[in-house]
């Protein structure tokens, strides 16, 4: 294969495959402590009807801050024909404005590294995971907080020197987020441009990060759907037929599967649109904002909002302490979600070449009603343990796995600047070659190249599946040494 040394794609493939960076892993990860040690960071429960800055808005009960800014928590009156349920309400949060999650990248040394931030939010499990370089929200960066400035921000609002490696719109979780999204942007700087590393920031190659991925709530969710947006091969540069069968095991195999070209793989990238528009026309979705005090089965008890039955998720406050951030101290609210969530791709080889199985899934925050996402996203406990015919398809697999051979498996965290110790199971999991699935309608194989291929536009891919995506490593080929 043909590759342009300076093209997007071969940047990131070299730095995907640089395990040493300008400074080792090991001594990241001992700044990363002594860093966490010395950073304050303390978060307080506090009922919703207590947070300052905070209000119930009259008439509606929506919860909105002072500022009319950032976010509010309102209700949504959802009816679709997808699933088992097709009418339901609930609280959502409202975010209208469009935050910007960004890595600046340099090369050094030859290989391109990412500045990384190590930044604390109010939901994080472990207080201090691994950030992209600028992670802000519109009222954040311009300033609604009436804080210090968003440091390295004047790289991405244009106008700079930067190379534009990838900007892209996408979309946060559509069954929390009302039409969410995010410009995801990684710029590449001179090789000679001074860069200073400011407190709480680190450069990393891309394979240091894909190293910290394997390790449980290190890398955050808005680094890996930065990171998911990488491709590893363009348009016009894809790997040859012969390279299949080129050996070195499963980290081979997803380098295969990023790269191959498209005769090699089950479906072409046409027959994929044309599925992808038929489920669009199947399955519909109605949504309707309501008043968050006129949402049927929620209810606040003075302290929190939640559902009559206990599952699903719960609004709560808190009170805010963290050092090194634009504000030092604040309340919001957060969405607390049911515990033991999983997220899981199966993947099988078709063809030779390792695909993996992809559904069509409506969420009510959606866009353009539905998105692609993992095989499998499963919270067991919001599902009656008496009736496990209710589960989605494949979770058999899932909750006994011994027919497959686990490849990946890492505790993530979600968002941790609106979830409250949010994190999920990130599985991948291969299943034989002699296993073979009946598939429902809204389930399709793809390669990664494939799957990447629609991460370029705009709301094809949910971030449970691009934050999956990103923690598969490629690995170098015989045939491109």
């Amino acid at each position: 294969m043909t590759r342009n040394p300076q093209s997007p794609e071969n940047l990131f493939l070299q730095s995907a495959f640089c395990a040493q960076g300008v400074e080792s892993l090991q001594s990241f990860l001992e700044w990363f402590e002594a860093f966490k040690v010395k950073s304050r960071f303390e978060v307080f429960r506090r009922g919703l009807g207590d947070l300052d800055g905070w209000r119930f808005t009259e008439g509606t009960g929506n919860l909105v801050h002072r500022s009319g800014r950032f976010f509010s928590i309102e209700g949504l009156d959802v009816t679709t024909n997808f699933g088992r349920v097709r009418h339901w309400m609930q609280p959502i949060i409202n975010q209208p404005e469009v935050g910007i999650l960004g890595f600046l990248t340099q090369r050094i040394q030859g290989s391109l590294h990412f500045l990384i931030q190590a930044k604390m939010e109010p939901g994080n499990v472990n207080g201090l995971q691994v950030s992209p370089t600028v992670q802000a929200t519109h009222s954040n960066y311009t300033k609604a907080h009436g804080g210090k400035q968003v440091p390295y921000l004047e790289w991405f609002l244009g106008g700079h020197r930067g190379r534009y490696l990838v900007d892209q719109l996408q979309s946060e979780q559509g069954a929390r987020f009302l039409a969410k999204r995010n410009r995801n942007v990684i710029v590449q700087v001179r090789d000679n441009e001074p860069i200073e590393v400011l407190d709480g920031f680190f450069w990393l190659t891309l394979g240091q990060l894909f190293a910290l991925l394997k390790m449980d709530n290190i890398v955050n969710m808005d680094s890996r759907t930065v990171l998911s947006c990488i491709r590893f091969a363009g348009a016009d540069n894809g790997l040859p037929e012969a390279t299949i069968d080129a050996g070195g095991g499963f980290a081979a195999n997803v380098h295969v599967s990023s790269c191959i070209a498209e005769k090699s793989c089950l479906h072409t990238f046409d027959a994929l649109i044309s599925w992808l528009t038929r489920m669009k026309t199947t399955y519909s979705l109605e949504v309707k904002r309501v008043p968050l005090n006129q949402v049927e089965e929620w209810s606040f008890d003075g302290n929190v909002i939640r559902h009559e039955s206990g599952r699903f998720f719960t609004v709560m406050g808190v009170e805010v302490h963290i050092d090194n951030r634009e504000v030092a101290a604040w309340h919001q609210p957060l969405i607390e979600s049911a515990k033991g969530g999983m997220i899981c791709f199966l993947c099988q080889k078709k063809n030779g070449v390792m695909h993996f199985l992809v559904q069509a899934r409506v969420e009510p925050g959606n866009f353009d009603c539905l998105e692609m996402a993992p095989t499998i996203q499963l919270t067991p406990s919001n599902y009656d343990p008496d009736r496990p015919d209710t589960l989605p398809p494949f979770s058999s697999l899932l909750l006994d796995s011994s027919a497959a051979t686990v490849r990946y498996n890492a505790l993530q965290s979600e968002e941790g600047g609106r979830f409250y110790h949010d994190q999920n199971r990130y599985l991948v999991l291969e299943l034989g070659p002699e296993l073979d699935l009946p598939l429902p309608d809204n389930y399709i194989w793809m390669t990664i190249r494939q799957m990447k291929e629609f991460i370029r536009f705009n709301n094809y891919f949910n971030i449970e599946a691009r934050g999956l995506l990103s923690c598969l490593a490629p690995a170098a080929l015989p045939a491109q040494v």
